[in-house]
Parts: C-alpha cells; structure tokens; sequence
C-alpha cells in the first residue's frame, strides 16, 4: 500500500508544506517515486510521520525531534527539559490572563502594563505613556515599583494637563508660572517615594544606559518648553531640600 504525499499528510493529521519542510530539514526521508515522478510513501513513511506529529504536539522542537526519534535511550533528560520549559510557558500564560483581566476591569490601555497605569488612564498624555514604556526596559525593579505607586497613588493636577499642552514657545513667565504651580505634587513625590530618586544599582543594563535612554527619550518626547519647566521644577524641588 502506498500513498500520495497529499494522502500520507491527511493520514498523519499534518499538511502538505509540513511534509515538505520533514523532507528539507532531513527528518524525514524522500520515498521513491512513480514511474510518473510523483512520490509514493509507504508505511514506514507513515508511522514516521506519525511518531514527528506526535512528539510536536508535546511541543518538542525539530532538532530535539530527530536526536530523540534517531537516538537508542529513553529520552529522559529531553522530556524532563521540555516539561520544564512548558512549565515557564504555562506561568507566563497564567501571569499574562492575569493581566488581561485587569485590563478588561479597569479599562486600561493594554499598551502598559497595569501596575504603571494611574487610576484614571485619561490624564496620562501619549508622551507620559511613552515615556514609562520605555522605563519598564531600564529601570530596576525598585524604581519600578516607586513609579507605579506614584502613577497611581498621585490624582490629576489642573497644572499636569497645562504642562501637556504647553507649546514649544510658550513665554517665560508662562513657563515659571506652571512650573512654580507643578513643583509642590513634585516635592510630596520626592519626600514620599524616595526610592524613586535613589541608586540606580538594580538599573537592569546599567545606569549609563538609562540615563542615556531617559534623556534620549525625553528631549524626543517633551517639547522645549516642557523640557525648560521640568528643569525649574527641579532645581525649585532641590533647592527647597
């Protein structure tokens, strides 16, 4: 008995292009062919196939397919390896439903995670969510942690959405004004989340790169005269300590 390549990968619950790839790869190998050139498989091709679409469905991958179908031993220590890993797999799927259920209670943007989501997403500009998209890649689990509770713990001030729509060429007086307005929520930031202004010795690649990435991405993000206020807010706030 002997079978087309359409009729073996309908047998082995596989596809065409799945047969294919088995043959390019070395897994499985090429039958004869008919006086027509058409393949024909055999049973032998079959239980091949199905012994590959049986260990894939474990979630084995390909190389560790053919050491174990080729190999003599029981492949204890490949199976154990790949119950591990599925294992990672599964956790990470559980920790991300988590964190879909949250999005979907809350309605948060799914674009950050929930932890660094304040409790009203509305008043966080596109340039603040870009901005702590990009610290949750070079900040340390402690800062991590002190930015989330600031982002949630901290209301909407009327001065934060002035500062949102500040223009680039807003005058000086202006830029003072708002900024003598914002340093206050600044200050009450800075004395109640003081892991948030400390160390960066758990930076994940290093203070040199996220200070690199902080500045790079804020005089990208935040216009000039953003940029200006939230130089006077700082040395207000530093000055007052």
């Amino acid at each position: 008995m002997t079978w087309s390549t359409r009729e073996v990968a309908e047998l082995a619950g596989t596809s065409l292009r799945a047969v294919r790839h088995y043959h390019d790869v070395g897994l499985l190998a090429e039958p004869r062919r008919r006086a027509n050139g058409y393949k024909q498989y055999g049973v032998e091709h079959l239980v091949r196939l199905l012994r590959i679409k049986r260990l894939a469905d474990l979630g084995f991958g390909l190389p560790r397919i053919a050491e174990t179908l080729d190999g003599d031993d029981h492949p204890e220590q490949a199976l154990r390896t790949l119950d591990a890993e599925l294992a990672a797999t599964v956790d990470r799927l559980q920790r991300a439903r988590v964190e879909l259920a949250t999005i979907l209670d809350r309605q948060v943007p799914a674009d950050l995670p929930a932890e660094l989501t304040p409790a009203d997403p509305s008043s966080m500009s596109e340039a603040d969510r870009s901005f702590t998209l990009l610290m949750t890649r070079v900040l340390g689990p402690r800062k991590l942690r002190a930015l989330g509770e600031v982002l949630r713990g901290s209301p909407a001030e009327p001065a934060d959405r002035e500062f949102d729509r500040l223009p680039a060429d807003a005058p000086d007086a202006q830029r003072q004004d708002l900024a003598e307005r914002m340093a206050p929520a600044a200050r009450r930031v800075r004395e109640e989340h003081p892991d948030l202004f400390g160390d960066d010795d758990d930076a994940p690649q290093g203070p040199r790169v996220l200070a690199q990435t902080t500045g790079a991405a804020m005089r990208e993000l935040y216009n000039p005269a953003q940029m200006d206020v939230l130089g006077r807010i700082h040395a207000l706030v530093s000055g007052a300590g």
